[in-house]
């Protein structure tokens, strides 16, 4: 049975702290919804009504374009391991990039993880726990380091090449506003 919540309390932080991985969800107005997995150790608790994660390049820039367009998001932790579980985050998404004012202090958050792009900062409108009965059991072996070590192999300049090509826009057309101001301020610059 679903249970909600308008804040984080002591056992879904323990739960979050639990899991190994995240997923984060978001859509355009018109277009392609976005689902994707997130690892490492970039997801934090601000606080009892804000999360944030760390997000690294990719191949994609989906959440970022998704976000300046409507500003919703939600984020999903589900138990893989022993008592099944399910929980979600709704809410208000935003992006921090290195540029803005907040970046340093929410870097700080975060382990050094080389390909970071940008920071998506949640704020918590409501959040949903479920059972997660038809959820597979699975077996944690570890953190794949593909990533990073792709990002460390092409070097800041090559990243920064490839972010300007392949992720200034969603693959809907929606810009992503990484290299460039929105125009409404609906960026992070705080």
């Amino acid at each position: 049975m679903a249970k909600f919540y308008t804040e984080l309390n002591d056992g879904i932080r323990q739960f979050i702290a639990a899991q190994h991985m995240f997923f984060n969800a978001s859509a355009p107005n018109e277009g392609r919804i976005n689902v994707s997995p997130k690892g490492l150790d970039t997801f934090r608790i601000l606080n009892d009504k804000q999360v944030a994660y760390l997000d690294l390049t990719g191949s994609e820039n989906e959440t970022a374009a998704h976000v300046a367009e409507n500003g919703r998001l939600t984020l999903m932790f589900c138990s893989f391991e022993e008592k099944p579980s399910i929980l979600r985050l709704y809410g208000k998404g935003r992006v921090v990039l290195p540029r803005d004012n907040q970046w340093q202090e929410l870097y700080n958050h975060f382990p050094t993880i080389v390909g970071e792009r940008q920071i998506v900062v949640l704020d918590i409108e409501s959040i949903m726990t479920t059972c997660g009965f038809a959820v597979p059991l699975f077996e944690f072996k570890g953190q794949r380091t593909l990533l990073p070590d792709w990002s460390c192999k092409m070097g800041e300049e090559r990243l920064n090449e490839y972010r300007r090509e392949r992720n200034q826009r969603s693959i809907d057309g929606l810009p992503t506003y990484l290299n460039e101001q929105p125009p409404d301020s609906t960026h992070s610059s705080m």
